[in-house]
């Protein structure tokens, strides 16, 4: 694919992880309207690349690669973009279980500190979403 091809895959791709309920709830399209706006060109990598490169690859679904995201930020500790990628892990159908376990499965190897800091993020978004754990 050439790099049009590959831009209009990531949005597409992006579409995917957007909650079609609410609006109001973080998105990638939305963030990558920001990032562009901050710095032209970043839209580019971010649905060109990441998403039409990397996202629509095969041999995981959106679940796993956004179960694998979310074990990757909290390692290196990238807070901020917790909410973003809870709420679209949530939104291509992992349960609120299995995000809390993909954390609590972090813990021998990240420690507990860093995981209560990801815990106390997930526990405002899954209360903003009205999700409990069951």
């Amino acid at each position: 694919m050439n790099q049009q091809d590959n831009y209009i895959a990531g949005e597409a791709k992006m579409l995917e992880f957007n909650d079609p309920q609410d609006a109001s709830l973080p998105s990638f399209a939305h963030i990558s309207d920001q990032l562009n706006a901050l710095a032209p060109g970043m839209d580019q990598l971010i649905k060109g690349f990441v998403f039409g490169q990397i996202y629509t690859r095969e041999g995981l679904d959106n679940q796993q690669r956004m179960l694998i995201t979310l074990s990757s930020l909290a390692t290196l500790g990238a807070e901020k973009q917790l909410t973003l990628y809870i709420n679209n892990t949530l939104n291509v159908g992992a349960s609120p279980r299995q995000v809390l376990e993909t954390f609590i499965q972090l813990i021998p190897y990240i420690g507990f500190p860093r995981v209560l800091n990801v815990l106390s993020i997930t526990q405002e978004v899954f209360k903003q979403r009205g999700l409990s754990v069951e």
